[in-house]
């Protein structure tokens, strides 16, 4: 289930606790990541988020799905809100895909985030960039991680879709106050 769908939405705090604890003593990595993902959406205080994650990642590492974020982000909610505006028209091959950055050294703001089209999975385009084959700079000194929750809807796009919504998508997460680079 993507986390987009956020299937705890209407869960009680209690419920989403409950289930929590019964994910970490199960080693349930996706249910845990839902759990965590929920506090998220409802702007639990970084530290709780920050705790959760590290119990998870102890109890159920092989399990947690690649679309949690391995650190508190504090507006990770907005992105999904941002990103979830945009609909592909056509099915195709190409992806939309958003790398974490690290400013921690340079700015107020610790974080950043780069947004990319490709052809290739997100996790290859992203250890490319890494690895420096056709790297945009701050995606190659800067990534962190992939966040693939907020573009899960983006993926399998046509190419014309992925530049566009790309581009469009830069422009609307900048609008909002975040830093960001690519999205050309």
């Amino acid at each position: 289930m993507a986390p987009a769908s956020r299937p705890l939405r209407l869960a009680p705090a209690k419920t989403v606790a409950a289930r929590f604890e019964a994910a970490i003593v199960a080693a349930d990595g996706v249910t845990g990541a839902h759990c965590i993902h929920e506090l998220w959406m409802r702007g639990e205080m970084a530290v709780h988020v920050e705790s959760s994650l590290e119990r998870l990642w102890r109890s159920a590492a092989a399990s947690i799905p690649d679309w949690l974020p391995m650190r508190h982000i504090e507006w990770l909610p907005l992105v999904y809100e941002v990103a979830g505006r945009f609909q592909a028209k056509r099915r195709g091959r190409f992806n939309v895909y958003l790398v974490l950055l690290d400013y921690r050294d340079s700015r107020e703001e610790p974080y950043g985030v780069y947004v990319g089209a490709t052809r290739y999975p997100p996790a290859d385009r992203f250890d490319q960039h890494k690895a420096g084959i056709r790297a945009a700079g701050s995606a190659m000194r800067r990534g962190l991680e992939l966040l693939t929750g907020p573009t899960a809807h983006l993926q399998g796009v046509s190419r014309a879709d992925a530049l566009d919504i790309e581009e469009r998508l830069a422009v609307a997460l900048d609008a909002e106050g975040l830093f960001v680079q690519g999205g050309h």
